[in-house]
């Protein structure tokens, strides 16, 4: 058996690691989201949406394929908190959930330029 030759070091950082975990329903949560938001057309839409609210016809126009696709796409975006709608008269509105969304949006295109 190899031995850790920072044993000491490395048991109180994954100490810390551990009294840092988000609780488990946390983690359920995050990463249902991540995979919501992991599907292209999905994306598409969150980018179409980073710059305002749209309504369904317009994002179809922005990100492509057809009402009824994207559509259930919203509503998957929707039930995992990550879009919000509004009515408007007869539209309903779509828009990003919060700063957050945008944030991990920025993040992950900020990570893609990075160099390894």
């Amino acid at each position: 058996m190899e031995v850790c030759k920072h044993e000491e070091e490395h048991r109180a950082a994954a100490l810390r690691a551990r009294e840092n975990m988000p609780a488990a329903g946390d983690i359920e949560r995050v990463a249902a989201s991540f995979k919501a938001i992991s599907e292209p057309c999905r994306l598409k839409i969150l980018f179409a949406l980073r710059h305002g609210e749209l309504c369904v016809l317009h994002i179809v126009e922005a990100v492509g394929g057809t009402q009824s696709a994207v559509s259930h796409q919203l509503r998957l975006l929707k039930a995992n908190g990550i879009v919000k709608s509004r009515r408007d008269g007869q539209n309903i509105l779509y828009s990003l959930a919060d700063e957050h969304v945008v944030a991990v949006l920025e993040l992950a295109c900020a990570h893609l330029k990075c160099k390894i």
